[in-house]
């Protein structure tokens, strides 16, 4: 089975948390938290600043790792790094989403979250 190697940032503000709905792919609509692959030779906080950057014209502070996810969809094993960031400068444009909000920990069930997702979002509502 194909491995992919990906970073996700929980981008965190005054106790919500920012979620993007995915707006290409085989996933077209489901809800995630950005981030993406992570390049050969490349750390994951490196990738996952990157990937912020080119998702959402957005530079980001790591804070802390929140947790890795391992997951077997139909076609792939994802291996999914989650951490705490927060905004450091930019505006969160979506150039790859076709939507994003933000969730507290009330409201974050509200949205259609891709599976691998749900793990990270049982941790965030103890967090």
């Amino acid at each position: 089975m194909k491995h992919i190697e990906v970073v996700a940032a929980i981008i965190e503000k005054e106790g919500q948390y920012f979620a993007t709905q995915r707006g290409y792919g085989e996933f077209k609509g489901g809800w995630e938290f950005p981030g993406g692959k992570v390049e050969e030779g490349e750390g994951r906080e490196e990738a996952l600043k990157r990937e912020i950057r080119e998702e959402l014209d957005t530079e980001i502070e790591i804070d802390n790792h929140l947790c890795t996810v391992q997951y077997d969809y139909e076609t792939f094993h994802l291996t999914m790094h989650c951490y705490i960031c927060h905004v450091i400068s930019g505006e969160l444009k979506l150039l790859e989403h076709q939507s994003a909000k933000w969730l507290d920990k009330e409201n974050i069930d509200s949205v259609e979250w891709l599976p691998a997702d749900i793990e990270v979002i049982e941790l965030l509502k103890k967090y």
